[in-house]
Parts: C-alpha cells; sequence; structure tokens
C-alpha cells in the first residue's frame, strides 16, 4: 500500500502547481487587457468623431448685367478690380461695383463705382473730354479731378438718399491740362470764350452718356462742379 503520507503530499504539490499556472494565465489576460482597463471611479468616454471642415460655398456670380459691363470695360482696354457688394445700413450700398484702376486719362477720387456709371465715365473722358480739350484748348487732358464717387448721405436739401450713397454717381470739378492749365468747373464755368466751349462741350457729351446731368446751371449746390449718375429714368440734363 502507498504510504498515507507521500499520497498528501503528492495532493498538496499538484494542487500548489494548479494555482501557479492559473496565477499565470490570470496576468497574461490581464496585461493583454490592460490598455482597456479604467481606474476605478472614473467611466469610460467614447471618443469623440472628428468632423472634417467643411470648405466656404463660392460666391455667386455676379448677374449677366454685370458680367456684360465688364466685358465691355475690358474690351475697352480699362482697368478694374471688381469690388464686393456691400450694404453699409441706413439704405445705402455699393453693389456690382468697380474701382477704376486706368481709364487712359489720370482721374483723382475715384472709389466704388456701378459698372455701368464707370464704363459711361471711362468712354466719355476718353472720347469727349480728350478730343475736346485737343480741340478746342489745343493741350492734352493730364488730369481729371473729382469729388469723389461713394458718400452715404442724402440729396442737398432733401431726405431722399443721393445716388452717391449707392455709388451710382460721380462729381466732376476740374481738368488740369499738358500746358499747366487747370479749367474748373466753379472759375470757368463763366470764364473766357474758350474754357466756357470747352465745359460746353463735355457738359453736352455727358448728357448722352449719363441717365442724370447737373452742373451749376441746376442750383447753388451744383456751383463747383458736374454731377453725373445712372439713376432714374434718364434724360435730365441741366
Amino acid at each position: 500500500m502507498v504510504n498515507a503520507g507521500l499520497m498528501v503530499e503528492r495532493a498538496t504539490k499538484n494542487s500548489v502547481w494548479r494555482s501557479a499556472a492559473l496565477a499565470a494565465t490570470m496576468a497574461s489576460m490581464l496585461a493583454a487587457c490592460s490598455g482597456d482597463l479604467v481606474p476605478k471611479g472614473r467611466v469610460a468616454r467614447a471618443s469623440k468623431p472628428v468632423k472634417s471642415a467643411r470648405p466656404a460655398p463660392p460666391p455667386a456670380p455676379p448677374p449677366l448685367e454685370t458680367r456684360q459691363c465688364f466685358a465691355k470695360l475690358q474690351s475697352q482696354s480699362v482697368a478694374f478690380t471688381p469690388l464686393p457688394d456691400q450694404n453699409f445700413g441706413g439704405g445705402c450700398s455699393a453693389i456690382g461695383s468697380v474701382k477704376l484702376l486706368d481709364i487712359g486719362v489720370p482721374t483723382s477720387g475715384l472709389g466704388a463705382m456701378t459698372c455701368n456709371l464707370a464704363a459711361n465715365f471711362a468712354a466719355w473722358s476718353r472720347y469727349a473730354v480728350q478730343p475736346a480739350a485737343r480741340l478746342i484748348l489745343g493741350a492734352e487732358i493730364e488730369k481729371i479731378e473729382t469729388f469723389g464717387t461713394y458718400n452715404c448721405r442724402p440729396i442737398a436739401g432733401s431726405g431722399k438718399l443721393s445716388e452717391h450713397a449707392h455709388s451710382n454717381a460721380i462729381d466732376v470739378s476740374a481738368f488740369v491740362l499738358s500746358d499747366g492749365r487747370r479749367i474748373s468747373v466753379e472759375k470757368d464755368w463763366n470764364g473766357d470764350k474758350r474754357t466756357r466751349q470747352f465745359l460746353e462741350v463735355v457738359h453736352a457729351s455727358a448728357c448722352k452718356r449719363f441717365n442724370t446731368v447737373l452742373s451749376p446751371d441746376y442750383n447753388a449746390a451744383h456751383h463747383d462742379h458736374f454731377h453725373f449718375d445712372m439713376g432714374g429714368r434718364g434724360g435730365f440734363c441741366r
């Protein structure tokens, strides 16, 4: 018969080996899962999906009429920059406007102008003012001086907004000649015969290009400039 003490010893050793093997197996499993363990007292949070940034929608193309006007300026070799549409509040805006860079005649004070106004002004400067100066005054136009274009203000003595408030008007004040003379609307509208003739000719030509043309003969508010705009129904020439 096997000694009873030997049987107990063997059973004890087998139990120890089984315990050691079980401990080793558990340790291996815990090591493999350690990345998923959450410290006691904390709740695992699901990672948030990364949202890809949506590209900004492309700007809407300008209306057909404006695109046709751009093409007209380009065909006349007029350098310009289209301006973004803006609403300034109070009813004032600059919609479908451009900044004239080179119209063939240096011009001061040019700001935002509706494309239609810009195209007519460029044509007037090139095909009316310059030839009239050569023919009547015997000199080239070196510079056209203006009081500007866009201005958020009402018509003088009225509560109605001026076309300037829509970048749809320009005020021309003087012309500088290549011989050094400066012909101003204020001083020369009733000046000598030649300067008066020159101003009358360019004024009459403007009446064929702009919807509204105002001179010193209109009222005291225009004693020192010509006002041109593309508002109204047209045909208003004073």
